[in-house]
């Protein structure tokens, strides 16, 4: 069984210098943290961070996020020190949008809880989903369950963003995300999905209009969306997030112990967390990439991507390019997620003892 789990022990910087680069982000913040982030419009009043605004509904938001899929997940009585510091990072670099979802384990509460402590409860952009299916055709009861349970967990009455998760019933859900949103309950309505075999069906919600947002899997490496989706979302005005733009930490390992190209240094100047995730933010149909981590200086890493040159089109390519010179970069599809990395959540305590079951 593959594990997932990241614990402090394995963070390679020293606190210290953890604090030093988080202070250094502090500074450079244009506004207050009430200042710099207003749920009203949805915008942050920063001159200094790659921001784009949504096609619909008029909220602008910086390009990259914070995705909780595994690593937000712990089993109760953990120590969730390290992710109170993951989500200061980012709020301190620039970050606005938060990921979630009640499928993702224990991680709701762990946002919802974090963000109360910190006092940004009611300024975070919480992109959130409804996994649920009823007893029948029309049951509602189900979602508006999964709906009460998320406000509660998240602290939250009005959610920013609420997902269609992986197109579960989405014939039924979402008309009835469109009457939460003309009730005032949720912000925008959304529809999301990490697979390519799906990308027809979201692109088949982004034709009829009733969504606002679609969530979809791209990267330097899986580069399908750029066929059909991205066009289609920037000729509907359909903002896009996206997961997985660090191809669960695959990307990462392939380049482990490799220079970032001399061509790029003034693109990612620091670490490849800059070169791969601002590969993603300079497509222009991309509104936020949400890459997501348990360790604070991972966390530091993505969020730099908000800051300094995009690049170019033909920058872009000679990226994809390098990239196929990579060992093991055209066979990322077929390797193990999360490779040396283990999220011993409520999740994986879950899959353990179904197999030990069977």
């Amino acid at each position: 069984m593959e594990k997932f789990n990241m614990t402090p022990d394995s963070w390679s910087m020293s606190r210290r210098g953890l604090l030093q680069g988080i202070t250094g982000l502090a500074s450079a913040a244009l506004a207050t943290t009430a200042a710099g982030s207003n749920r009203t419009t949805g915008t942050a009043a920063r001159s200094d961070i790659h921001m784009r605004e949504h096609p619909k509904g008029g909220v602008a938001l910086p390009l990259i996020g914070l995705g909780t899929f595994f690593t937000f997940d712990l089993v109760p009585g953990a120590s969730r020190d390290h992710l109170k510091q993951v989500v200061r990072t980012y709020w301190d670099g620039g970050a606005r949008v938060i990921d979630t979802s009640p499928l993702y384990g224990s991680a709701q509460y762990t946002v919802g809880n974090i963000l109360s402590e910190l006092g940004i409860g009611d300024q975070a952009f919480l992109s959130d989903k409804v996994w649920a299916t009823g007893e029948h055709f029309a049951d509602d009861s189900h979602a508006e369950r999964s709906l009460a349970q998320s406000q509660a967990r998240l602290w939250r009455e009005q959610i920013d963003l609420m997902h269609c998760h992986s197109l579960t019933a989405d014939i039924s859900i979402i008309p009835l995300l469109i009457a939460w949103k003309k009730e005032g309950r949720i912000r925008q309505i959304g529809v999301s999905h990490n697979d390519n075999i799906y990308h027809s069906v979201l692109a088949t919600w982004m034709e009829r209009g009733a969504v606002d947002v679609v969530q979809l899997n791209y990267s330097i490496f899986n580069r399908e969306a750029e066929k059909r989706l991205l066009p289609l979302a920037m000729e509907k005005g359909v903002a896009v997030h996206v997961n997985m733009p660090l191809e669960k930490a695959r990307l990462h390992k392939i380049v482990e112990g490799r220079p970032v190209p001399d061509f790029a240094r003034h693109i990612a100047p620091d670490n490849w967390s800059q070169f791969f995730l601002k590969w993603v933010i300079s497509h222009p149909a991309v509104h936020c990439a949400i890459p997501s981590t348990s360790n604070p200086i991972h966390a530091l890493e993505n969020i730099s991507a908000l800051r300094g040159p995009l690049p170019d089109q033909a920058m872009r390519q000679k990226m994809v390019e390098y990239m196929e010179t990579v060992p093991g970069f055209n066979d990322i599809g077929k390797t193990p997620q999360y490779p040396g990395k283990n999220y011993a959540g409520t999740i994986a305590r879950a899959i353990a003892k179904r197999q030990s079951r069977g």
